[in-house]
């Protein structure tokens, strides 16, 4: 999908680059694969922020996408159309299964209409085919990997997402994550053939503020021009530092501190962390 500029009638589109969506072959959702979405404002239960610079942004449905395709293993499905989805980076492709129902995936590179994909162990590892880490050629890049059997998947779900399968030993594969780091997986979780599609979504220049606001995203505000009660950077005369070093409004240093539990189950599942 290629990377459309603007042309400079305003100050907003001077430096805008939208994607030409010359892959989008649907333009409507299906009806029944798609859920009604609350918005929340980043607030929890309790109507407390948790997630700041969150709220309004342009109306939108959720689609179901299926991540797991365990229960239709050996039925195959046809690509009937790739579409839009509003809630992630990558587009989805609208399968049409042999036996009458409907879902969607997310669309990998290469995925085309008109292609069929099937899901199972004696799956060929195509693009678009879901199948076993154990049944999947070495040097081979997948996307949307389990972490668990039948959990879903898990990893590389974004625009142009990849991850390599290095090695198989024992009950455990051995992948190289996008960010470089090294982990196993059980060999009996599941995942897809290729490389995430629409790869020029992170090349794309917003232009203006308002088309972030459009995404539900709300203006941030530095830390420094804030209150010392409201930020460890706050307070002073005129643009003082602080005496702190640069951290979140909670205290937590946004540089060289560590941000992974010590205490997380799946410490013991990585080989080599990635290269900070």
């Amino acid at each position: 999908m290629g990377i459309k500029k603007m042309r400079p009638m305003t100050p907003g589109t001077r430096h805008m680059t939208v994607l030409d969506y010359s892959e989008i072959t649907k333009d409507s959702p299906e009806k029944k694969l798609t859920r009604k979405i609350t918005p929340q404002g980043g607030r929890n239960h309790r109507g407390l922020i948790t997630t700041r610079h969150r709220g309004a942004g342009a109306k939108r449905r959720y689609r179901l996408i299926d991540f797991k395709r365990n229960d239709k293993d050996g039925i195959p499905a046809k690509v009937a159309a790739i579409e839009y989805d509003p809630n992630r980076s990558a587009n989805i492709a609208l399968l049409h299964y042999a036996d009458g129902e409907k879902r969607y995936i997310l669309a990998p590179l290469g995925l085309g209409v008109g292609m069929h994909v099937v899901s199972g162990i004696e799956a060929e590892p195509e693009v678009g085919n879901c199948l076993p880490i154990e049944n999947i050629p070495l040097g081979l890049t997948i996307h949307n990997v389990e972490t668990n059997p039948g959990s879903g998947g898990r990893i590389a779900r974004s625009a142009g997402m990849q991850v390599v399968l290095q090695a198989k030993d024992g009950d455990h594969a051995i992948i190289q994550m996008p960010s470089g780091e090294m982990r196993r997986v059980d060999r009996r979780c599941r995942a897809t053939i290729g490389q995430v599609g629409n790869l020029d979504f992170g090349m794309i220049s917003l232009g203006k503020a308002g088309r972030k606001r459009h995404m539900g995203w709300r203006p941030t505000v530095r830390g420094s021009c804030m209150n010392p009660v409201d930020h460890p950077l706050g307070g002073g005369e005129g643009r003082h530092a602080g005496g702190h070093q640069y951290s979140s409004p909670s205290g937590k240093y946004a540089r060289g501190g560590k941000t992974r539990n010590p205490k997380a189950r799946s410490n013991g599942m990585i080989i080599t962390r990635r290269k900070k």
